[in-house]
């Protein structure tokens, strides 16, 4: 056949209007001709099936090579050893277990089941027959009868209790999405935004505008790969350079990585720019000890206002002029919140899924939350704070591993406004390996919970209103941040593949599927381009629940891994790229700002991803992840035997993206 690219496609021919042409002895020849086109048809036809099994047969090639690179990734995962014993509860990966073997057990005794025809019981006097132990012979039968009376009178009205307590919350917090979604709309028709009081300085205003005293602070703990970035993004913001001080918080414990920013810092110096560099011996507190121990110097009392920043976050220079003049003249706001924007969201799947959650969150909740209640949670970077509105609340608290969502609910209960800026954007990167992205999810769901409980008694004395404590208890943190983990988890990743083996128990199609859709297009509609990637980012943020889900619980009983602080590895991706853009540019010197030299940071950069593209890395196995995949993959295989089509097709799919994330093939891939 050789190569199908050298091959054309021929259309085949009817009779022409000369095969029909009458000879000199008043005979037809279409009879001769029209054996002849037959021949000719009948090879082409020939032709074209022969190419037609060619590219079938290429497409089968195709996907024998796939799944045999789908086994030596497995196999070289197993290989590794490399499994999660981090952010974990050894009960919670029990329970799983448990859940599967049952699974396993009762999937076997249901296809037994099945080929005697017990599975189809369709009157009460079957059911007697089967149920009654006297009516039965054998062992097998016996305990088959067992088993379906205990799941007639004891499992399956427990089970439909569950399920129904689950729909419950699962429709409340569909209707605060959608009521989210709502305002949203609202305020794009009536275009809302936050605006200065009036005859308050224009943010256009030039050197005539309002600078007051601004201090900024960069925590950072082993941050070799963006520190430089981070550095130089700040050195650069327009602000007079006797209004403004940077503070480079450094919790090191790597001598090598002191040493460099230490540099860096002094580099700067030279050029003019008004920055300290900071290092605590001690780690105590994590982040909110070290912007604690930062706010205790004695220079703080002379600034008014403190823009806080992590490593990987670049704003734009002009990030003061357009957040501090909200402050002018309105003595109630305490906060002002920047969006954030991020530099690698096309890098693989994992970052096209978080950056459809973190759209609708800035969006949506964020600019909601902001324009109608003027409270929401501080991201913990992007801000600025009135140095006042930290103090009055108590300051930084090393009491949870949340210290940003900690210090914006006492300053909300305190009396201070919150504002958020949506069309203020700071580029920052989310975690490229599903590794990284899965501790900060641990710590982000663990906290509040912490939070929760520690917050619960001071919001019910505080003097705010009754609806605004309503906010905080039932929206804020009970619907949010507990029941949201609770019943996405319970309701699809246990409840529904329970119910294919208590069939008496039964959960609707409804909610199994027109719900979720139309919660995740909702999710999605912040990030339109996304929409390719619905039907992955509904079964990756179910296949999420797991792991928040066992944060939350860690974090509400206070179990030993709520506390763990890790911080989030970076990959500098966007290091080169913005130190070029401040290179070609040359920014025209503002007050306070001096030219930094760029040339030399570029080649530094590159030097160290070199080295650190030398350090071993392994994809990781995920115990929790895997297991619940087995869990589901035999929950679909029990569906076939009731024929349940759209379960059926939930649970394949389900499994599938357990499998695939267990396996850690869904972000960053190190050969």
């Amino acid at each position: 056949m050789g190569d199908p690219n050298n091959w054309s496609m021929v259309e085949l021919e009817s009779p022409s209007e000369d095969d029909f042409l009458l000879t000199n002895d008043n005979v037809s020849l279409p009879h001769y001709k029209g054996e002849k086109a037959k021949n000719k048809n009948a090879k082409q036809l020939t032709w074209v099936l022969l190419l037609k099994a060619h590219k079938a047969a290429g497409c089968l090639t195709s996907i024998a090579s796939a799944l045999f690179s789908f086994g030596s990734v497995i196999r070289r995962r197993l290989t590794t050893g490399k499994t999660d014993t981090s952010t974990g509860n050894n009960w919670f990966y029990s329970c799983i277990k448990v859940f599967l073997w049952l699974s396993l057990i009762l999937l076997g005794f249901e296809i037994a089941a099945y080929y005697k025809d017990w599975h189809f019981i369709t009157s009460t006097k079957d059911f007697y027959t089967l149920v009654n132990p006297l009516a039965v012979k054998g062992v097998f039968d016996l305990m088959y009868s067992l088993w379906v009376l205990i799941r007639v009178e004891y499992l399956a009205p427990l089970l439909q209790l569950l399920a129904n307590v689950c729909i419950v919350l699962f429709l409340i917090q569909s209707l605060d999405r959608l009521m989210l979604c709502l305002g949203c709309f609202w305020i794009r028709i009536k275009k809302i935004r936050p605006v200065l009081k009036e005859g308050s300085v224009d943010l256009e205003a030039g050197d005539g505008g309002y600078y007051p005293m601004v201090l900024v602070q960069i925590p950072m703990c082993n941050e070799k790969e963006v520190y430089q970035q981070a550095i130089a993004a700040m050195c650069s913001l327009e602000w007079p350079k006797s209004k403004l001080l940077i503070q480079i918080l450094d919790d090191s414990d790597d001598s090598t990585t002191q040493m460099l920013i230490k540099e860096e810092v002094h580099k700067w110096q030279k050029d003019g720019v008004n920055i300290v560099y900071r290092h605590r011996v001690i780690r105590e507190g994590y982040k909110a000890g070290n912007l604690k121990s930062a706010m205790n110097c004695s220079y703080v009392k002379d600034y008014e206002f403190v823009a806080i920043f992590d490593a990987d976050f670049q704003p734009s220079p002009d990030f003061l002029k357009r957040t501090v003049p909200f402050f002018k003249d309105n003595e109630e706001v305490g906060l002002v919140q920047a969006r954030w924007s991020f530099v690698n969201k096309e890098e693989n799947l994992l970052t096209r899924l978080q950056h459809i959650n973190l759209a609708f969150h800035f969006e949506v909740e964020q600019q909601v939350n902001g324009i109608f209640l003027n409270f929401f949670g501080f991201n913990g970077t992007a801000g600025v704070w009135r140095i006042k509105a930290l103090e009055g609340s108590g300051g930084w608290l090393e009491r949870t591993t949340v210290e940003d969502m900690d210090i914006a609910v006492r300053a909300h209960i305190h009396g201070w406004k919150f504002i958020f800026l949506n069309d203020v954007e700071c580029q920052c990167e989310v975690p490229e390996s599903y590794e990284a992205y899965r501790k900060q999810q641990h710590r982000w769901h663990s906290g509040p919970m912490q939070l929760f409980r520690l917050c619960f008694p001071a919001i019910i004395e505080s003097n705010i209103s009754i609806w605004k404590k309503g906010n905080l208890i039932f929206l804020f943190f009970l619907l949010r941040k507990l029941i949201l983990p609770f019943y996405s988890f319970t309701l699809f990743c246990i409840i529904l593949p329970m119910t294919m083996f208590v069939p008496e128990a039964t959960l609707p199609t409804w909610v199994v599927c027109y719900v979720p859709a139309t919660m995740s297009f909702l999710n999605i509609l912040p990030s339109p381009k996304s929409f390719p990637f619905i039907v992955p980012y509904l079964l990756f943020e179910n296949t999420l629940s797991v792991t928040k889900f066992n944060a939350m619980i860690s974090g509400l009983f206070q179990l030993g891994s709520s506390y763990e602080w890790i911080v989030t590895k970076k990959s500098g991706r966007s290091s080169e790229g913005d130190l070029s853009l401040l290179v070609d540019e040359k920014p025209k010197h503002q007050r306070g700002i001096s030219e930094p030299n760029l040339g030399d940071l570029k080649e530094e950069i590159k030097q160290k991803a070199r080295k650190s593209s030398r350090k071993k890395k392994h994809n990781r196995i995920y115990t929790k992840e895997l297991a619940l995949a087995f869990l589901l993959l035999t929950a679909a295989v029990r569906c076939l035997l009731s024929a349940q089509g759209i379960h059926f097709y939930f649970l394949l799919f389900q499994g599938i993206s357990f499998l695939l994330v267990g396996l850690d093939l869904i972000g960053e891939q190190v050969e």
